[in-house]
């Protein structure tokens, strides 16, 4: 199995960062990290392309594996260019979907429908917690507070053994090392979601508007999830905040909540999305979410995100709608997830929300 999902990780950084399966090529690879034995034949071909979220990254190679094992004639193509990017190259018309970290509003909204000639298809496909993670040798088991984590982001407390910091971790030796915070240098998502968490749950001491461009000018900035985990890992009293299926090997932070300080985990991702509400901008076929930043409750963890697929509500090929129809069928299947789970950690979408879903996939003309 690690082989397998080695082999898949290989060929997209072949490709220059761009995750390009041919269906012959996964269909050899038998019953794989996606899960191919049990995907259900579309007979469907072709090929289509979408980009974004770096989050998504190996559970598309997951789903691109599981999908075109049993639909050899399909070619599914993904550049892990980060969100934003994602959505730009969506909205042009250059990429068939977009993967996204943060649902799509205001402007892009309005530009999208304009692409797809109609409504948009956005669901999502991808739930994970978002570690704090750090560097920080002889520190094993760091908790902050949500005002403290706001602060150690904007430069407010910039050594480690701050009282701040002190008073979240009572009876931890904290050294005097320099705090370094690393941040995403691209349009991210996962900036998006990192700092929405910051402005709900720390208030005043996160006095920035949220967007998916980092606020706080100075500091060290990496392109990509990889690029902040390997930033952080190159380091020391380094931290910095990225998917926790590409954290390992780093410590993560746990959070405050309630009274209690909470790591990042697939379920405390889940019961997040659980207690959180549909946005209702969108269009009848657009499924986003805000989600609770605020919960007290220690089973769910705050700092989650929730990652889309964008597509457009009809294409002007026919064979390209049903490949994306057929495609986004299975991301969103019980095979698909757990593939997902699998090869990235993600947590597994509901059956509650797959119901809510589905009919909107199968909206796609």
């Amino acid at each position: 199995m690690r082989q397998k999902r080695a082999r898949i990780a290989a060929v997209g950084l072949a490709a220059g960062g761009a995750i390009v399966l041919a269906g012959c090529g996964a269909a050899n690879e038998g019953s794989s990290a996606g899960g191919a034995s049990s995907a259900p034949s579309s007979n469907v071909s072709g090929t289509i392309s979408g980009a974004g979220a770096s989050t998504q990254q190996a559970a598309t190679q997951a789903w691109v594996a599981g999908f075109t094992g049993s639909n050899p004639d399909a070619t599914i193509n993904y550049d892990p260019s980060g969100s934003g990017a994602g959505r730009t190259q969506f909205i042009a018309g250059g990429v068939d979907w977009a993967g996204s970290d943060a649902y799509i509003k205001g402007d892009e909204l309005g530009k999208a429908q304009q692409r797809c000639g109609g409504d948009i298809v956005e669901i999502p496909v991808y739930v994970s917690p978002i570690a704090v993670v750090y560097n920080l040798p002889g520190v094993d088991n760091l908790q902050l507070s949500p005002s403290t984590l706001a602060k150690i982001f904007d430069k407010k407390i910039t050594t480690w053994n701050d009282p701040a910091i002190a008073a979240d971790n009572p009876g931890v030796n904290l050294p005097s090392t320099a705090i370094a915070p690393v941040n995403r240098s691209d349009k991210s998502g996962t900036t998006q979601n990192f700092a929405d968490y910051l402005k709900a749950a720390a208030g005043a001491d996160w006095p920035y508007d949220v967007s998916d461009s980092w606020p706080v000018q100075g500091g060290e900035a990496a392109q990509g999830t990889s690029g902040v985990v390997g930033a952080v890992k190159a380091g020391q009293g380094t931290i910095g905040y990225a998917d926790e299926s590409q954290a390992q090997g780093l410590g993560q932070a746990k959070i405050k909540v309630g009274d209690q300080y909470v790591g990042p985990t697939p379920d405390g991702a889940a019961k997040l999305l659980e207690s959180s509400e549909r946005v209702s901008e969108g269009g009848p076929h657009a499924f986003a979410y805000k989600l609770n930043r605020t919960v007290t409750d220690s089973s769910a963890y705050p700092i989650s995100l929730v990652s889309y697929a964008i597509a457009c509500s009809k294409y002007t090929d026919a064979a390209k709608s049903g490949l994306v129809k057929a495609y986004l069928n299975y991301v969103i299947s019980p095979e698909g997830q757990q593939a997902a789970q699998q090869a990235a950690g993600s947590a597994p979408l509901t059956d509650a929300i797959r119901q809510q879903i589905t009919p909107a996939v199968s909206s796609i003309a």
